[in-house]
């Protein structure tokens, strides 16, 4: 399994957006930004009603749409009615995400699943990307949605998503659940080919621990150049946004 890219090309976080020039986060603007730069890109996938696998991140519709409530309940069919905020994009589907990529740069997917329990959003995912050509990755915070893959598509590279986990009540985990998930203690079901951890939890030793096994570290989300240098110091590569790294170094977003 070839993770060279997954170790050494800084990763556009939701494509190479730019509010500031009309460019939404998880759009297909953002997408070929992402490719003109020769960036590999992170997108989000969700399941909708229909059992559709849906690019937007938040769990909620408010932020980006003129809509409002949980994409869950809506169908593919409502969801692609819905112009992006900020732009005259429409939330794209996995299958037309593939389809304008073409394998033109890596992809790395973050499945949001948010019960902890492997299902239709996994299955939809490995439907569409067993035709796929170009280089994919699989990510997930859940352990259970990468033992899936490890089970039922095991040529793909999974990684292990994590961060320190505070009390959150949005998040409605108790003090062991975080706990373990904030070391990676469950890394026997996802099976990992690497981790990606958010840079502030960069120093935990479950990252050290990781890298001692030869897993390859992603640090998310880098903004700044400073935390590019925070990052360069326990990761092997950064999700990024807000500028544009080079092999060893940041370079402000817009000069």
């Amino acid at each position: 399994m070839d993770l060279t890219w997954i170790k050494t090309r800084p990763i556009a976080h939701r494509g190479l957006h730019d509010v500031k020039k009309g460019i939404i986060e998880n759009t297909p603007a953002a997408f070929e930004a992402a490719i003109a730069a020769g960036y590999p890109i992170e997108l989000d996938l969700q399941l909708t009603s229909d059992h559709e696998a849906m690019v937007f991140h938040d769990d909620k519709l408010d932020r980006l749409t003129t809509s409002a409530g949980k994409l869950y309940r809506h169908s593919s069919t409502e969801l692609r009615k819905l112009t992006i905020s900020g732009s005259t994009a429409t939330m794209p589907t996995f299958a037309e995400f593939l389809e304008l990529v073409n394998g033109r740069v890596p992809i790395l997917i973050e499945l949001k699943n948010k019960t902890g329990v492997a299902g239709p959003l996994e299955q939809r995912t490995r439907d569409l990307l067993q035709t796929y050509k170009g280089e994919a990755a699989v990510q997930c915070f859940a352990p259970q949605s990468m033992g899936w893959f490890a089970e039922n598509m095991p040529e793909i590279p999974r990684g292990q998503l994590s961060q320190p986990y505070p009390p959150d009540p949005n998040l409605n985990l108790n003090w062991i659940k975080r706990f373990v998930l904030r070391h990676m203690l469950l890394n026997k079901i996802s099976k990992p080919h690497f981790v990606a951890y958010r840079i502030d939890g960069l120093s935990n030793e479950a990252v050290g621990r990781a890298k001692r096994h030869g897993l390859p570290v992603l640090a998310w989300t880098v903004k700044t150049i400073g935390e590019r240098r925070i990052a360069a110091t326990h990761a092997d590569n950064i999700i990024f946004e807000n500028f544009l790294p080079d092999a060893t170094r940041g370079a402000a977003f817009d000069g």
